[in-house]
């Protein structure tokens, strides 16, 4: 059913997650809630997470499978885990990588769905900064798993090694609970304000 521009106008101005006069909830800076995805929620009787994994194109691959992940998701409390929808380990353009904004991975939630997006990794194990030397917090980010700096053809890159990249990939190999920690809380306070 389609809506006048008199019923829709309201939008117009705002964004979701924006909270305007009268603010019960701050702007969810992340954006989780912006990010498109045409996933169905799963059925009361289906398995999750449910796995998509897409055919990387012929210059990437996904440093850890579906195996691995599966097995990583067990060492994780039940809580941090349970309400997990889609794991998707999703194809990525050369030109994608290649753009500034483009990501290693990303979570999306909406709809019923709360979804994790890894995207794969080029198979010359090169990340590419572009002409501009990476700063320091960056250089310091990667350093657990030893990339090298290199200058090569005007462009500044960490060559990886295999292992570096599977290291980098595997979240109990990190060695931080942060980011589980932080998924954790913001999903609970999420799904209670949203439910």
């Amino acid at each position: 059913m389609a809506q006048s521009r008199k019923e829709t106008a309201w939008k117009k101005s705002r964004k979701f997650g924006d909270v305007k006069g009268g603010r019960v909830r701050p702007k969810l800076a992340d954006k989780i809630f912006n990010r498109q995805h045409n996933f169905l929620p799963p059925c009361d009787n289906e398995q999750t997470p449910i796995f998509i994994v897409d055919n990387p194109s012929r210059d990437f691959y996904f440093p850890v499978s579906v195996a691995e992940i599966e097995e990583f998701l067990t060492q994780l409390p039940i809580s941090h885990t349970e309400h997990l929808t889609h794991i998707w380990l999703r194809k990525m353009k050369k030109k994608e990588y290649e753009k500034e904004e483009s990501h290693q991975g990303c979570f999306i939630c909406g709809s019923g769905v709360n979804l994790i997006v890894l995207y794969p990794f080029p198979i010359d194990l090169q990340m590419n900064f572009g002409k501009k030397k990476p700063a320091e917090r960056i250089l310091k980010w990667y350093s657990a798993y030893e990339p090298k700096l290199i200058y090569k053809g005007g462009n500044w890159l960490l060559q990886w090694t295999k292992e570096g990249i599977k290291k980098y990939s595997n979240y109990k190999n990190r060695g931080e609970n942060y980011a589980d920690n932080y998924a954790y809380y913001w999903g609970h306070q999420l799904r209670t304000q949203y439910e």
